[in-house]
């Protein structure tokens, strides 16, 4: 059945607020676009459901009339994940923001997918606990899921997909099921919170959560190693982890970034290939380990280390990171940031890095190399002018060889900004004939292809692309 949009307003209107149903051209726009570089594209509808009960008779009504539906969280995405270009209904999940449950004993806690993470941890430091995954945008927890959002803290508590314990989802045609349960493993069954997590909004709508938290370190200590090589800093890395010293986090910031840190930031950091580490444990046990790590990094030819153990200098030090995406944008204005990111094994990282470095300088462009290296995850932060279709080229260039470099090395085309349109077409080459079968439970699950089509996937149907 094919509808107008006055229709399908009329249509959702019947059980929703005048108010959650609109088609202000205003709001449209900001349901049009993430934070990516790509093309943006308006939806016709954007809708903003408060229940589960209320999510479920929205996907029934663009069922019945066969309208594609695309979840939104805050649009931080960076991959085109939430731009709907086949227009459609946007669900809007910022209404749906309440902590359900912190059930402290169990380390668990029930939130609707609109919390954030920020607002998440403020709730939990009440109980002496927190959530993990921090990929440094204030991302809301269901567009973490569907992405499987990583971030700075992976190295010691792993991503997403490691915190989740259980998922309310609603499917294509309405049902509501559940993922998983509270129990902390089970071997029942198909491990469905896997299927789901990650999914990028194609095979279901999140609307409940259940996390595992963590009790809130006894004592933090941060550093930040300064070297002459960003092979050096890696390998130090690499010898740290076989160590076996517990650490928590640990970035490299590259020598273009460094300054632009101290740029953005208004710092006076050493301006060359540099790791912030993050410890945490009990005091004893840290100033243990910190002598070791000392030692470790004086073999990498580290040429200075300073730790931070006070919060103030410590949450500076993290800002700087954290901003630094922010920091070449400010620094490029005129300029559109394109953010890629690959993961390889630890062992072909250093190698990676200094391939991404010679293709940055062969094609002239602009841009830094930053990264989770503890889990072998880098990024590369370009400045784009939109309006030079030669640069425009040359970045999509540049985003091949370093995909290439990685899979060719048994590594992966995004470990953890997720597929969306960006890193679709290298999907076969990664999964090779294991992408027939996710595209089989694709159609499993979204038979008419209404679920944020042409995302991860691209599948044919009698012809057409769904």
């Amino acid at each position: 059945m094919i509808a107008t949009n006055e229709e399908l307003v009329i249509a959702l209107r019947s059980i929703l607020t005048e108010s959650q149903v609109t088609i202000n051209q205003t709001i449209l726009e900001q349901h049009s676009s993430d934070e990516s570089y790509h093309i943006a594209s308006l939806p016709d509808i954007v809708v903003f459901p408060t229940t589960t009960e209320e999510v479920s008779f929205i996907i029934n009504i663009a069922n019945q009339y066969k309208v594609p539906i695309v979840p939104f969280g805050r649009g931080t995405s960076l991959e085109g994940h939430v731009i709907p270009y086949d227009h459609g209904i946007t669900i809007d999940f910022s209404l749906m923001n309440k902590i359900i449950e912190v059930r402290e004993k169990d380390f668990l806690v029930k939130v609707q997918p609109g919390v954030t993470r920020s607002q998440l941890n403020k709730e939990l430091k009440k109980y002496g606990l927190f959530f993990s995954v921090d990929p440094g945008a204030d991302a809301t927890l269901g567009g973490m899921a569907a992405t499987n959002a990583s971030g700075t803290t992976s190295v010691k508590y792993g991503v997403m997909r490691d915190q989740v314990r259980d998922l309310e989802v609603v499917l294509s045609d309405g049902t509501v099921i559940h993922t998983g349960n509270l129990a902390e493993k089970s071997s029942s069954g198909y491990h469905l919170n896997g299927l789901f997590v990650g999914s990028e909004g194609t095979l279901g709508c999140f609307t409940e959560l259940t996390l595992r938290v963590y009790g809130i370190p006894e004592y933090v200590m941060a550093a930040r190693a300064s070297f002459k090589k960003v092979n050096d800093a890696v390998e130090a890395v690499i010898s740290i982890l076989q160590a076996g010293i517990p650490i928590a986090r640990v970035e490299l910031v590259d020598e273009p970034s460094m300054k632009q840190v101290n740029l953005h930031s208004k710092t006076a950091y050493e301006e060359q290939p540099t790791l912030f580490l993050e410890f945490q444990g009990n005091e004893a046990g840290l100033k243990q380990d910190v002598e070791f790590m000392k030692e470790i990094v004086a073999t990498h030819d580290c040429e200075n280390i300073e730790f931070e153990a006070d919060n103030a200098a410590r949450n500076q030090l993290w800002e700087a990171r954290h901003n630094l995406a922010y920091a070449y944008v400010h620094g490029h204005p005129g300029k559109k940031l394109m953010v890629t990111d690959v993961c390889l094994p630890i062992s072909e990282l250093a190698g990676a890095i200094d391939h991404a470095r010679e293709a940055l300088n062969l094609l002239a462009l602009t841009g830094g190399i930053v990264g989770h290296v503890g889990d072998g995850n880098f990024h590369v932060l370009l400045m784009i002018d939109m309006n030079d279709s030669n640069e425009i080229k040359k970045a999509d260039e540049f985003n091949e060889l370093i995909v290439m470099y990685a899979l060719e090395r048994g590594g992966t085309c995004t470990g953890e900004h997720g597929v969306g349109i960006g890193k679709q077409k290298y999907q076969e080459k990664e999964h090779g004939k294991a992408l027939l079968v996710m595209e089989k439970i694709k159609q499993a699950l979204d038979p008419d292809g209404l679920l944020n089509p042409n995302k991860i996937l691209k599948i044919k149907k009698e012809g057409v692309e769904i």
